[in-house]
């Protein structure tokens, strides 16, 4: 499909200290919008949305670290309407007392008007941490669970490394090799790829065993590599 005729454009601004990717999901025909992982700037975000002439209907959270939802409040103000969708497991790790959350388990899906929006629940950051897929363009949102050439750390609070062995593993093998990832940070050398490139270059999808991956994670990454990632291939 030519990507002009998708249903959905994603816009995507570096905000914060902490070079956050929030993204702008635009449904073309009802002039909706989702925001992913509202932070920082939030009249940034909300200056974006009068800019394309869009209405923000919801707010997608892949995960509740602060760096990822500290702008959700200001969205809200100037959009009290709008809904918020956050994984159920997420919300009960964040243990914050939501108003009008829309709770979501992996594999629900929403409409944004013409398009469609399905929940990954993808832990090993945070047990509830979710991508978003949006499979008529095989775009995945993938917030600090998959990073181009890397990914999140499993050291923080809520952090598994034996999960995100297999989380990474299941988007690898579950969706098509030409699917772009966004993620949520900017820490490579290019802000986007596929996961046919990523299968490739990305060390963490190179391990077969989930214990030298756990080594690899939680040991040695972070000792012998830095931003920004450039691609390392199979070796």
């Amino acid at each position: 499909m030519d990507r002009n005729d998708l249903p959905y454009r994603i816009h995507r601004q570096e905000l914060g200290p902490m070079e956050n990717f929030v993204y702008l999901i635009e449904d073309m025909a009802s002039r909706r919008a989702a925001v992913v992982d509202p932070a920082w700037e939030p009249d940034a975000i909300l200056s974006q949305a009068r800019e394309k002439d869009v209405t923000i209907s919801d707010i997608l959270l892949t995960h509740s670290h602060h760096d990822h939802i500290n702008g959700v409040e200001a969205i809200l103000e100037q959009y009290p309407n709008a809904r918020l969708h956050i994984l159920k497991p997420e919300a009960e790790f964040w243990g914050k007392e939501l108003e009008r959350p829309q709770l979501h388990h992996g594999g629900d899906t929403m409409k944004l008007g013409d398009t469609e929006i399905r929940f990954l629940h993808t832990p090993g950051h945070t047990p509830g941490s979710a991508c978003f897929h949006m499979p008529a363009g095989d775009d995945l949102i993938t917030g600090d669970t998959l990073f181009v050439f890397g990914c999140g750390r499993c050291d923080l609070s809520g952090g598994d490394p034996e999960q995100m062995f297999h989380t990474l593993n299941g988007l690898r093998e579950g969706l098509p090799a030409h699917t772009c990832i966004h993620p949520g940070h900017n820490y490579a050398e290019k802000a986007e790829s596929t996961l046919a490139e990523q299968d490739e270059c990305n060390p963490f999808l190179h391990f077969q065993d989930k214990d030298e991956f756990v080594h690899y994670r939680m040991n040695e990454h972070d000792r012998v590599r830095s931003t920004p990632y450039h691609p390392i291939p199979r070796g």
